[in-house]
């Protein structure tokens, strides 16, 4: 695969991953003013909903339930992990032009990627 072709494919998948976050947002949002937009706020009093979502797993099943918060926080996933799934296409594609330092670097930066993700 040519460098361009690299950068046309990585360009396409940071487009639609962002694309497709802001759309999940986006539906996240419509289903809150849908189930919520003509409720009075009281601003003296804090309610929150379980906001945010610990695991992807309650992400997962809150939108599997319909609630609008867990789409919100989906597309607010898929944008984290957008640039990620760049970074191991990335690996990916170097490894499969037998680019050993290229290769290593990117994954150097995975690696790094997915610990500061899990602490």
């Amino acid at each position: 695969m040519s460098d361009r072709a690299m950068e046309i494919l990585l360009g396409n998948l940071l487009r639609l991953g962002v694309i497709l976050a802001g759309l999940v947002v986006l539906l996240g949002g419509i289903l809150e003013l849908r189930h919520h937009g003509g409720d009075i706020v009281h601003y003296s009093v804090f309610q929150a909903e379980p906001w945010p979502l610990r695991s992807v797993g309650s992400v997962w099943q809150g939108v599997l339930e319909g609630r609008p918060y867990a789409f919100i926080q989906l597309g607010l996933l898929l944008l984290i992990f957008t640039p990620i799934l760049r970074v191991a296409l990335s690996a990916l594609l170097f490894a499969r032009q037998r680019d050993g330092v290229f290769t290593l670097v990117t994954l150097l930066v995975l690696s790094i990627l997915l610990y500061s993700l899990s602490h």
